[in-house]
């Protein structure tokens, strides 16, 4: 009975991802001055199981983040895919190079840091994938340093990572709370269907709700295959979308193409399933984040503390510049600026605390996630692995 509390079994892997999620989404109802962190609880109580001393099996964690963040996308993918297109009509293509300069003041802070501090650039690229949360491009950073002969630089380039990535998560949903509050922004006031128009007016019913597991696990499928086909950039090692890219593409068109041919209806795409589906999928993956940093997180925060200040700048500053300039100066909805945000640093928790802020129904802070994501995806992955070479 004692292994069930103390075993790397199945059993006790299972338990504590139950009492991370059970416990987190208790505490996600818990509103200070109106304003809840929602499911970012999983993460820190999966953060603080581990730092008591609570060891599980890593491999069978990895596993499980990685299947909860493929249900979450693919989910994602699905609630927008039957408006995506329609939405570059209004204001996708801006919201893209929104991204595109997000990203490159991203990768211009790292450098500015890396050079003020004295601190090696290869250990701030670690400190960058955390700081946007964006594990792909963490793997692909390690991979071009062992390709490079560099092995004993992988390890610091996750400890980078570890460090930033959960004042991250907390940073991104502070950034839309200060986006709100500069521009003094009255949610009952925010229009709620500007864009999502482009997705309700697809309506189909030619399509049947049911089958839901079908679609999802061909998308799964498809959506590997396709992240995981190399392309060559110039550089020494081709980057990929990845297990988060990949499955998040064929979503998007998949939901579009489903129901554009009637194999399916928004009745599908939009009902409690996919929804069921997104919210069990984020858990899982913030759960499994929490309880994957290991009794040594906060020894290596005590000891790298200024790398968690760096991640902080890193992480905030660009999306205020950037989301400040989109509501005053383009005008941009408020719902839809969440979901950038999010989308531009490819972190869920941000989308599901939009979600939380956003009126039952509105589909904006998902446009405005996948609108972004998969460019995002790319430019992350490439400038992780940039940002190694440059130190080379």
């Amino acid at each position: 009975m004692l292994n069930l509390f103390t075993g790397s079994g199945v059993g006790p892997t299972i338990l504590y991802l139950a009492l991370s999620i059970f416990v987190g989404l208790l505490l996600g109802r818990i509103k200070i001055a109106k304003i809840s962190l929602g499911i970012t609880w999983v993460l820190f109580v999966g953060i603080a199981l581990s730092a008591y001393g609570i060891t599980l099996n890593h491999d069978m964690l990895h596993v499980i983040k990685e299947f909860g963040l493929i249900l979450f996308v693919v989910a994602v993918g699905l609630q927008v895919g039957p408006g995506f297109f329609k939405s570059f009509k209004k204001g996708g293509l801006a919201m893209n190079l929104m991204a595109l300069v997000n990203v490159a003041l991203g990768v211009l802070i790292t450098i500015i840091i890396a050079k003020i501090a004295h601190q090696d650039l290869a250990d701030m690229a670690g400190v960058y994938t955390g700081a946007i949360t964006n594990t792909p491009g963490l793997s692909a950073a390690q991979q071009a340093v062992n390709d490079m002969g560099m092995a004993s630089a992988s390890d610091r380039l996750a400890a980078g990572y570890a460090v930033a990535y959960p004042l991250a998560v907390v940073g991104m949903i502070v950034t839309c709370i200060l986006l709100r509050l500069l521009c003094r922004i009255d949610l009952t006031k925010e229009p709620t269907t500007l864009e999502a128009a482009a997705i309700t007016s697809t309506t189909d019913k030619k399509g049947k709700g049911g089958f839901l597991l079908i679609p999802v696990f061909v998308i799964i499928a498809l959506g590997i295959i396709v992240g995981s086909i190399p392309i060559p950039v110039g550089l020494k090692a081709p980057v990929k979308l990845g297990l988060a890219g990949g499955p998040l593409v064929v979503a998007i068109v998949g939901g579009w193409l489903g129901v554009k041919k009637g194999w399916f209806s928004t009745e599908f795409t939009e009902g409690q399933g996919v929804h069921a589906l997104r919210e069990v999928g984020i858990s899982l993956f913030l759960a499994c984040v929490g309880l994957s940093a290991s009794g040594q997180f906060v020894a290596t925060v005590q000891e790298h503390y200024m790398w968690v200040v760096y991640g902080v700048i890193i992480t905030m500053v660009p999306p205020i510049l950037v989301t400040l300039f989109g509501r005053l100066v383009l005008k941009m909805n408020y719902y839809t600026l969440m979901g950038f945000i999010g989308g531009s640093h490819t972190d869920p928790p941000t989308l599901a605390f939009a979600n939380t802020v956003a009126p039952e129904n509105c589909k904006l802070p998902n446009m405005g996630y996948a609108t972004v994501y998969p460019l995002t995806m790319f430019l992350r992955i490439f400038t992780a692995q940039l940002l190694v070479l440059l130190a080379v």
